[in-house]
């Protein structure tokens, strides 16, 4: 699997719009105080032509555009090509893609969560190409970055060893007070399934309502890499949109299509569907019931997702994962 260099002072970070732009606040507040603060952590901002518009459906712009958008980037100079938002139609971009020049050229890496999983997966699945699942650009608009920002920095700049938070947090945007931190207010409880010893394998995975949406298509290429990768995957898994039914629909899907046959164990994040209940179907019997019976370990509700904060994952990566002391902690091997 290729690694991208770490980041290092003076490197360029370009600013991209494959999904939603940043048109609307809080966004464009924390964009540009982002923007100010990458400076400020000493590197250089570009931004792809995408990255203020609203013109595409659902999009900054069509999807020939947004992807035009990513290819130029992977072909400038930039170290880091950091995504500005998720949103709702970043798949329609993968037609338009060149993945044979993605993993032709030099590797760079790519950061963003959410519906940039149209990115990060494929970009390991098609390009042997590491990324990063973790936190958009306008997601550092604090002067000091804390917990999710502070870890993903340190990612890109090389360090190897990451553990969990203390608390998570319900607190929502406000278009108002564009600035306002989320706080810490709820208590983090850690369900392991089957965990006996730490886990070792390649970090595979992302949203699963972007997920299944891959899943059957060309760029499903998932059991040619189970056959490449015999160490094993551990995938993590998180989900934004989808009921606690339909994270039990995707889980059986991607279990039929074959995915997980060379899983070595789970990773599952706190959807945003909380503590619904629908049917008697939960965000924990929703996992428990359709991958249980494969009998690999699992860690329910970690920091991961669309409920802040959400460690910073690098997609394609080898790595060690223990959890001890009710909290995971996460070791990548060279």
């Amino acid at each position: 699997m290729r690694k991208p260099a770490y980041l290092k002072k003076g490197d360029i970070v370009r600013f991209v719009a494959p999904s939603f732009g940043v048109t609307t606040e809080p966004y464009m507040s924390r964009h540009a105080r982002s923007a100010k603060n990458w400076k400020r952590f000493g590197y250089v901002i570009e931004e792809g032509p995408n990255v203020h518009r609203n013109d595409g459906v659902a999009g900054s712009a069509s999807p020939k555009e947004r992807a035009d958008e990513i290819m130029a980037a992977f072909a400038s100079d930039a170290s880091l090509i950091l995504s500005v938002g998720g949103g709702e139609t970043m798949d329609e971009i993968l037609p338009y893609l060149d993945f044979a020049k993605l993993k032709a050229g030099e590797p760079k890496w790519f950061m963003g969560y959410s519906d940039n999983t149209n990115l990060t997966f494929p970009l390991a699945i098609l390009c042997d190409t590491m990324s990063i699942y973790g936190p958009c650009g306008p997601q550092f608009f604090m002067k000091e970055p804390r917990l999710s920002e502070k870890d993903a920095l340190r990612m890109l700049e090389g360090e190897k060893d990451f553990a969990g938070y203390p608390k998570y947090s319900k607190t929502k945007t406000n278009p108002d007070k564009p600035f306002l931190p989320f706080r810490l207010s709820q208590k983090k409880v850690i369900t392991p399934i089957n965990y006996k010893k730490p886990m070792k394998g390649i970090l595979l995975g992302g949203c699963l309502d972007c997920l299944i949406n891959m899943c059957g298509t060309k760029y499903d290429k998932v059991k040619e890499f189970n056959k490449k990768h015999p160490e094993g995957v551990i995938w993590f898994l998180e989900a934004c949109d989808l009921s606690p039914l339909g994270i039990r629909r995707a889980l059986w899907q991607l279990k039929e299509a074959g995915w997980f046959e060379n899983a070595n164990g789970f990773l599952i994040g706190r959807p945003l569907c909380g503590e619904a209940n629908w049917m008697g179907v939960d965000r924990f019997n929703a996992v428990t019931d359709i991958l249980g019976e494969l009998g690999k370990p699992m860690l329910l509700d970690i920091d991961l997702g669309h409920v802040p904060p959400a460690l910073p994952i690098i997609t394609g990566a080898n790595a060690k994962v223990v959890y001890k002391n009710e909290n995971i902690h996460i070791h990548y091997e060279d």
